[in-house]
């Protein structure tokens, strides 16, 4: 008993440090989950994020599709398409399979202005698989293959790339003679208007940010190519924001909830988490001051009675649709000064690894129970 009583200050020391862990645990999850819910801001302020993203669409899929880059203006394009980008094309006249040897010779491949390639025949070379592999091997631009018919192997020659620059010319030889089966042609086709001749049927720099797939020819039809921020990649940034800040909100709620024995959480009487709580709910009621789009309200996003938000979704994707540039503004502001901006700093008070009000927290408890251990 006496040994007992004199190990009491012993015992509560020990429960003291207890409950510090139990508070630094707490601190500790609650500034990863304010990092997370950073992240979500950082996301929304991004000068090159989702609300700068931009997706386009094709009223006609089978002729052209249409992707936009990252604060492509928007707008509405006719396109037209012509003819399709195609690869030039030759084939060799038959022999009888595609081991069959060859008659010793020389044949040769012009591409442009390139070198010619000389493929011979009789000297390790010898048949049509044995060519098809050489010529592979080279990458020269084209590829080869055997194509089998009715009348035995031929030597299939086909470009690499589309256009009318990628044209090639064989030569007979080896006892082949050569055809050229289709010619390579540059696609031809109108952005607004404007006549446009490439060498792909990805088309680039017609309009800046846009690109175009040809995917058929339409002469005469026109194609109505729209591009418009991309509201599905808006909205789910948004709804990443009111995730995190809901995750945040329950972290609070938690500690300030009154147990069975009337004890609240471990941090219920922590000026900080008074600090954190307040900043928070503070944002729901952040006004932008101008613009249709001032409030989180605006944006269909609203505060439950336990500080958590929630969103309509249907009036966020109006106001991302048919107000985009006010939604903008409200999020980023006209020099990172909207509602991310002021979040974000408020929120950095708390986390700074110097001298936020959780660090210093952290800090303190570090040092209370140091002093407890050596007492």
């Amino acid at each position: 008993q006496e040994i007992a009583l004199e190990s009491q200050p012993a015992v509560q020391w020990q429960q003291q440090q207890a409950a510090l862990q139990t508070q630094a645990s707490d601190i500790t999850l609650i500034e990863h989950h304010i990092t997370s819910l950073q992240d979500t801001l950082n996301a929304l302020g991004d000068p090159v994020g989702a609300l700068t993203a931009m997706s386009a669409t094709s009223s006609a899929p089978n002729v052209v599709t249409a992707s936009a880059a990252a604060g492509t203006v928007s707008g509405n394009h006719v396109v037209v398409v012509n003819n399709l980008a195609s690869k030039d094309s030759w084939y060799s006249s038959a022999v009888a399979s595609s081991s069959t040897t060859l008659t010793a010779g020389t044949f040769t491949i012009q591409m442009g202005s390139n070198p010619a390639i000389s493929i011979t025949t009789g000297s390790g070379v010898n048949t049509l698989d044995q060519v098809v592999t050489y010529i592979n091997g080279l990458g020269a631009g084209m590829t080869a293959s055997v194509v089998n018919d009715a009348s035995g192997a031929r030597l299939a020659l086909v470009s690499s790339n589309s256009g009318a620059s990628n044209n090639f010319t064989v030569s007979d030889g080896s006892g082949l003679t050569f055809k050229e089966a289709t010619p390579g042609v540059d696609a031809s086709l109108t952005v607004d208007g404007i006549p446009i001749d490439s060498a792909s049927n990805t088309v680039t720099g017609a309009v800046s940010g846009l690109t175009l797939n040809l995917t058929g020819a339409a002469p005469g039809t026109q194609v109505s190519v729209s591009v418009a921020p991309d509201a599905t990649q808006v909205s789910q940034a948004i709804n990443n924001f009111i995730s995190a800040y809901n995750t945040v909100i329950a972290d609070v709620n938690a500690e300030y909830t009154v147990s069975s024995s009337h004890q609240e959480g471990a941090l219920g009487g922590d000026s900080a988490l008074s600090e954190l709580q307040s900043q928070l709910l503070g944002a729901g009621s952040y006004t932008s001051g101008s613009g249709s789009v001032s409030t989180l309200g605006a944006l269909g996003i609203s505060m439950n009675s336990d500080g958590t938000l929630a969103v309509d979704s249907s009036q966020l994707n109006d106001a991302i649709q048919n107000n985009f540039g006010a939604v903008q503004n409200f999020l980023q502001g006209t020099s990172s000064n909207g509602f991310v901006a002021s979040l974000n700093t408020q929120l950095n008070m708390l986390v700074d690894p110097v001298s936020g009000a959780l660090t210093v927290d952290l800090k303190s408890i570090d040092a209370e129970n140091t002093d407890l251990q050596s007492q």
